[in-house]
């Protein structure tokens, strides 16, 4: 539990967790400069994903999400450190993922495991510099013949 001088950034950071949920369920990618620094990185390698700067890899992360339009981010257990205007937190995340079948049942995956980031306060507020997914679990199965774009 952060103290009384710091809950004012803890909250704030938790927010920049719950908007980056946000903006990549409802593909508002607009929000990725409220959400990430200027110089900020993703690490989605676990997941068969990309590394590299925030923007290119969010494009990609748009290409691969693009066939899976249904998706419900939670992002739960935050724990953070702060040290003046720089933080680390660590979060657990649950991702289900789904798409209609052409008979309106679903194909449904869910992602699950933990985010690692490294937080800056800019004169902006906080954001993510730094964030290395670890996914750790999938529940259910890509579909047969199914290949993560490139």
């Amino acid at each position: 539990m952060p103290d009384a001088a710091h809950a004012d950034d803890w909250r704030a950071i938790e927010q920049v967790l719950y908007a980056y949920a946000w903006m990549v369920d409802r593909r508002e990618w607009d929000l990725m400069d409220s959400v990430f620094a200027p110089d900020a990185t993703i690490d989605y390698t676990s997941t068969g994903g990309r590394k590299g700067p925030y923007r290119e890899t969010l494009e990609w992360l748009a290409r691969a999400l693009a066939p899976w339009p249904i998706n419900l981010h939670h992002i739960t257990n935050v724990a953070l450190t702060l040290e003046g205007d720089r933080a680390r937190a660590r979060c657990y995340f649950n991702a289900p993922m789904g798409r209609r079948r052409p008979d309106g049942s679903q194909d449904v995956i869910v992602n699950a495991g933990f985010y690692f980031d490294s937080l800056v306060k800019l004169p902006a507020g906080w954001r993510i510099r730094e964030r290395v997914c670890e996914q750790t679990v999938m529940i259910g199965q890509l579909p047969a013949g199914y290949v993560i774009p490139g």
